[in-house]
Formats: structure tokens, C-alpha cells, sequence
């Protein structure tokens, strides 16, 4: 039975970045990292690369560990963020350099970001099970064993789970997921536009949900439209041309003339929580842990927040502590005010702005006035989208 200090379940973006973080700041500690799915290797970059928003709080932990460049040809910055609500005049308009940052955050794309990470894997030496599966899990009082699909036996102090928000591993060691679902899903695609987009995101409500636009390389867009359920699959079918004239229509030309858009994807969007964060010697991180709407592109960000804190509860406790019960029990404490506030603020954005009660439009545009005129009203939804508590 092979040992380890810490053995991570999923090697998608968030269990990966929390092997590699602990590694980092415990380069004596034995790390696995066990992943379903073998990776493609390096990919050329595609119009469809998938993105995500990395908040300004997130690219400095990540740029602190080598782990980030916003020089990579991959990376681009937010330099804006346009607010908006559709048929109605409120409108307000969030600026990095009114809070001393270069940038609101970073839109990454996950293709060649996650072979980069994959690369860290190999070089920092932590062991990496791939394709495998857990099997089994048995938790001992001083370690958890597991034996994974292949029959290897692997024994850890501590068990992160991070396999994704249909968590298998979660499932093993029956802990509960409790979630709403929005009568809303998400589609997302790649959108091109006929001007340069200049760093500029945009977020733009609708009376059905809400749609935003984070700038890529190359003049594109990754776009979330959420939308009524029931009309996800008519737009995933409509021919390009079609779709382009609907998102024009129904976004404005703020953003310039939509000129191209590449394959289209769409989800279901829940409102969720793990029953637990921590079980004996186990944390549960990252999309396994929460899943939140895409309102403010904060899922991502909430899972490196997690990781932050799993690193520095690695960081003060000694070797034989990790996985213990004042170990689990910390973290949990630590993380459970941030991952309601987050929770419940990008509920209420949802429910306020996705809805066509006249008083409550009329209650949103002043809000927005009011945002677009003070710096200082601005600030609570500033700091939330780069990931500073306030």
C-alpha cells in the first residue's frame, strides 16, 4: 500500500491546483492526485477554447506560487466591467484603477491553462493516477485508504476531494448535496466581434436572465447567456447567422457587431451545497463543495479560495496534524462565512434582476445611477468581483 500525505481526488482545475499549491508550500509532503480522464497533452488553440475568470484576489495567490502570467498568450485582462439592465436606463461602469489594481481580473483559457498545470504536476513530483477511479474508500482513525478501479491500494492523512459538482467521491462517502435548481440554464459559447474589445467585460441582465461577455484574445468574447430552460435547445440549433441576429438583438451593439460565434454548449444552473465541508479526514473543495450561478463568474474563484485556505491550514499545522479533527474542523470554520456570502449574494443578483416587476426595475436602475455616480457605492460589488471580502 503506497503512502501519501495528502491524496487529491480530481485533477481538473481545482484538484490539481490544490496538489500543486500544497506542494508548494510543503515541499516535503507526499502528494497524489487521482484523475478519471487521461489529458489530451498540448492542444493547438481552438475558436471554442473554454475560459474562465480568474478574480484580481485569485491572480495574486496564484502569481505568489508561479502560477500565473498575465503575459501568457492565453490571458486576458478585464480592464472594465459594464453593467446594465435591459430597457431601463440604469447603467454603471467599474474601473481597476479606482482600487490601485491593473486589472478587475483575468479570463484564462482552460485548454492550455490546465496543460500548463498538468506540466507542474510531473516537475514537482507528485504522483499522478490517471485514468483511475476510486473503488473503495475505508477511513481509519489515523489515515483513509483507498483502492482504486485498477486494485492499487493507497493510504493518505488526508483526503481532498475535488472530482467535480456530480462528485463520485462525495457519493462514497455519503455525504449530501443539497441544491435548487434555477428554472434558467446557461449557454455558452465563443463569440467574435468586428472592433477591438479593449479588456472590456460586460454584464447585461434581461427580464430572463442574465448575459455577459469576458474578453478573450483575438477580439473574442466567452459568452454566458442564461435563459428559460425550455429555449436552451432552440438556440444551441439555430444556424450561426440566426443565432448571431438573436444575441445582437437581444445585447445591443455595446459590445460592437457580432461577426462570428464558434460551438454552443448549455447547462442547468443550481443553487448548491455540500451538507458538509469536511468528514474524518476529508475536505470537500471546488465545484464538489458549491455550485453557484454564473451571474458574476465567481465558481472558479470560490474554489481557489478554498484551496487558499487548505494551504494555509497545511502550512501551520506539522506533518502527522493534517487530516485531524482541529485540521478539518479549522478549515471548516474558515470557510463557511465566505462560500454563504458569495452563495447568497449571487442568489439575490439573480432574483432581482431576473424578474419584471415594474417597482423592482425601477429600484435596479436607481441602483445602478447611484453605482455609476459613486465610487464608494460601486465598491461592495468591485471587491466582490476581484475577490476581496468588503
Amino acid at each position: 500500500m503506497q503512502q501519501f500525505d495528502v491524496v487529491v481526488v480530481g485533477g481538473g482545475m481545482a484538484g490539481a491546483s490544490a496538489a500543486i499549491a500544497i506542494k508548494k508550500v510543503s515541499p516535503q509532503a507526499k502528494i497524489a492526485v487521482i484523475e478519471a480522464f487521461a489529458p489530451k497533452g498540448k492542444q493547438h488553440p481552438s475558436f471554442d477554447d473554454r475560459s474562465i475568470a480568474l478574480a484580481a484576489q485569485s491572480v495574486a495567490f496564484l502569481g505568489a506560487l508561479n502560477l500565473f502570467n498575465p503575459e501568457w498568450q492565453y490571458v486576458e485582462p478585464i480592464t472594465q466591467v459594464n453593467v446594465s439592465d435591459r430597457g431601463h436606463f440604469g447603467k454603471a461602469w467599474i474601473n481597476p484603477q479606482d482600487y490601485n489594481q491593473k486589472a478587475l481580473g483575468y479570463v484564462v483559457e482552460v485548454n492550455p491553462y490546465g496543460s500548463f498545470l498538468h506540466e507542474q504536476l510531473n516537475s514537482l513530483d507528485i504522483a499522478l493516477f490517471c485514468p483511475n477511479q476510486v473503488a473503495h474508500i475505508h477511513q481509519q482513525p489515523e489515515q483513509v485508504e483507498l483502492t482504486l478501479d485498477n486494485g492499487e491500494q493507497l493510504q493518505s492523512r488526508l483526503l481532498v476531494v475535488a472530482d467535480g459538482a456530480q462528485s463520485p467521491t462525495r457519493a462514497k462517502l455519503n455525504i449530501g448535496f443539497d441544491s435548487i435548481g434555477y428554472e434558467q440554464g446557461a449557454l455558452i459559447a465563443n463569440v467574435q466581434i468586428d472592433t477591438a474589445h479593449r479588456g472590456q467585460a460586460f454584464e447585461r441582465f434581461t427580464e430572463h436572465g442574465p448575459m455577459a461577455l469576458l474578453p478573450m484574445s483575438d477580439n473574442r468574447y466567452s459568452l454566458v447567456w442564461c435563459m428559460p430552460n425550455e429555449h436552451l435547445s432552440e438556440f444551441e440549433a439555430m444556424a450561426a447567422h440566426e443565432f448571431l441576429a438573436a444575441l445582437q438583438q437581444a445585447f445591443g451593439y455595446r459590445a460592437g457587431r457580432f461577426v462570428q460565434v464558434g460551438m454552443r454548449a448549455s447547462y442547468p444552473l443550481v443553487l448548491g451545497r455540500v451538507e458538509q465541508l469536511t468528514h474524518h479526514r476529508v475536505v470537500v473543495i471546488g465545484n464538489a463543495a458549491h455550485a453557484i450561478h454564473p451571474i458574476a463568474g465567481q465558481g472558479f474563484n470560490l474554489g481557489l479560495r478554498d484551496i487558499q485556505v487548505l494551504t494555509s491550514q497545511c502550512q501551520a499545522n506539522v506533518l502527522d496534524e493534517w487530516g485531524s479533527y482541529q485540521f478539518t474542523r479549522a478549515y471548516q470554520q474558515a470557510r463557511a462565512q465566505d462560500i454563504n456570502t458569495v452563495m447568497t449574494l449571487t442568489d439575490a443578483l439573480v432574483r432581482l434582476f431576473s424578474n419584471s416587476s415594474r417597482t423592482l426595475a425601477l429600484g435596479r436602475s436607481l441602483g445602478l445611477l447611484t453605482m455609476a455616480l459613486s465610487k464608494t457605492a460601486r465598491a461592495p460589488l468591485a471587491k466582490q468581483l476581484m475577490g476581496y471580502k468588503g
